[in-house]
């Protein structure tokens, strides 16, 4: 067997960069610049030390069931189960759909245990003004659907898995809490192939009483 193909689902995270519209983008700097560190080190040795300023929600993200309630488990409460080596149910969603995406999506597969990803195209809009207005999103009958067939985590390539002109959140709320993780504003899904095993990898940093995190998404695929 041939070593996996790994396909990266994650977008970059840099300085300036506005992910969700409303919330400050990161600021990246040096703590220690490498000329700074040249005082400190012996001659011809010097080192880079970044800093970085940012909400937990920027670039590709998980979220935890504490982004939604208070009691829910945090980034460090996550099990590694939840997060690596999860078997994939890749769904795509085409353009001529619409923004609905409902439970008819998801009826009759078998998702238990598995990573469901939602493919809309909708990545082809970052960094534009576009991405944040009309976004494609589940419907809470959709993900009641998902959380009745056991999935593990849904991951979805649009600005927010919910519909955000409804401020009950009901994707999150039914997800988080049922301890179904999210994974927001994915990528390069259309490089994902139909016809071979996947496994899901999306793990945080481990962050006591912290909802969200950035995360280096992707899947790998089985080597044959």
């Amino acid at each position: 067997m041939t070593q996996p193909q790994l396909i990266d689902l994650s977008h970059t995270v840099e300085d300036g960069l506005i992910t969700y519209k409303g919330l400050p983008a990161p600021i990246i700097c040096d703590y220690l610049s490498r000329e700074a560190s040249r005082k400190v080190y012996a001659e011809g040795t010097e080192f880079h030390i970044g800093k970085i300023e940012m909400v937990s929600n920027t670039g590709t993200y998980l979220d935890s069931p504490f982004h939604r309630f208070a009691d829910g488990k945090d980034l460090s409460d996550l099990a590694l189960e939840q997060l690596a080596q999860l078997d994939v149910v890749l769904i795509h969603v085409p353009p001529d759909n619409g923004r609905i995406i409902d439970e008819s999506w998801f009826a009759g597969l078998d998702v238990k245990g598995k990573a469901v990803l939602v493919h809309t195209g909708w990545a082809r809009h970052w960094k534009t003004d576009q991405y944040f207005e009309g976004h494609p999103y589940l419907t809470e009958a959709a993900a009641q659907t998902l959380k009745a067939a056991g999935a593990v985590l849904v991951g979805i390539d649009t600005y927010n898995i919910d519909d955000i002109t409804d401020g009950r959140r009901p994707v999150h709320t039914v997800l988080l809490g049922a301890d179904i993780l999210i994974v927001e504003h994915m990528c390069n899904m259309e490089a994902i192939p139909d016809d071979r095993p996947l496994r899901f990898y999306a793990v945080p940093v481990k962050v006591k009483a912290f909802g969200t995190f950035p995360v280096r998404a992707f899947v790998a695929v089985d080597g044959i």
